[in-house]
């Protein structure tokens, strides 16, 4: 994977976060479910879920992987399609700037076109690193980029609301600073409702992206409140399992054949 390649698919994959107009990304975790998400009608870009790479290796989300493995992950997907990448690159895997440019550093190298980063320290959303300490990390991974000349697309999460619903101002201020360092999207959690996706894009100076499931708002009403980019995280590989389990009930008992069987990949 070349750096002018890497460029230019960031690039496409900055150019599809539209306000109003929003990327919808169906988070993969292997080679497989990158390269059938792909090929589906409409599919501009990949993004992966950190949560369904850890199942899928037999650890733990929140940094099971290291960093090795987590990029190895990521270029096995990145190699299969060619198609933008954008990796849950969870926490950065370093507790410092430094840290985390050279990890992007290494990310970008693999051929990543964008990366989420996360602010909360554990898994159970809270605490959060100081906002201080953040930014400089979201500086960082944008240092990378400049320093490779790849435009990554840095997706910013923002736990805080996750952590405590209450915490309203915390999490706009912490959006807007990490935009202000060099991040192209806030990927606030804990927006549920129509009237909370309102308040953030109203508030928050810059894109905003949230995260969906089957009792968010919808699709289309997303879309027309202005967010910018919708993902599904781990949800969609529960779908998957879903329908797994739900065949292999069917086939035990003897049930008829799926039709998918014959589904060709």
């Amino acid at each position: 994977m070349s750096i002018q390649s890497t460029a230019e698919k960031a690039e496409t994959l900055r150019s599809l976060h539209v306000p109003g107009d929003p990327l919808i990304v169906t988070n993969v975790w292997d080679s497989i479910t990158a390269r059938i998400v792909a090929g589906a009608p409409g599919v501009r870009a990949l993004a992966t879920a950190s949560h369904s790479i850890s199942e899928a290796h037999g650890v733990e989300d929140g940094e099971g992987l290291d960093v090795d493995d987590a990029l190895a992950a990521a270029q096995l997907i990145v190699r299969s399609v060619d198609l933008p990448v954008s990796v849950d690159f969870e926490k950065g895997y370093a507790q410092d700037a430094a840290g985390t440019l050279d990890n992007v550093w290494r990310l970008i190298e693999v051929g990543a076109a964008g990366l989420n980063i996360e602010d909360s320290l554990g898994q159970a959303k809270a605490p959060l690193y100081d906002i201080d300490t953040q930014v400089s990390k979201i500086a960082a991974a944008r240092q990378a980029g400049d320093r490779a000349g790849v435009p990554i697309v840095i997706n910013a999460r923002v736990d805080s609301l996750a952590g405590d619903p209450s915490s309203w101002a915390d999490a706009v201020t912490r959006a807007n600073a990490y935009l202000a360092a060099g991040a192209d999207c806030a990927f606030v959690l804990g927006l549920s409702t129509e009237d909370h996706v309102a308040r953030a894009i109203d508030e928050i100076d810059g894109k905003v992206s949230v995260i969906a499931g089957a009792n968010s708002v919808p699709l289309a009403r997303l879309a027309e409140l202005g967010i910018s980019r919708v993902s599904f995280g781990p949800a969609i590989m529960g779908l998957t399992l879903s329908h797994l389990q739900d065949a292999a009930a069917g086939l035990t008992a003897r049930g008829t054949y799926p039709a998918e069987l014959g589904f060709a990949f």
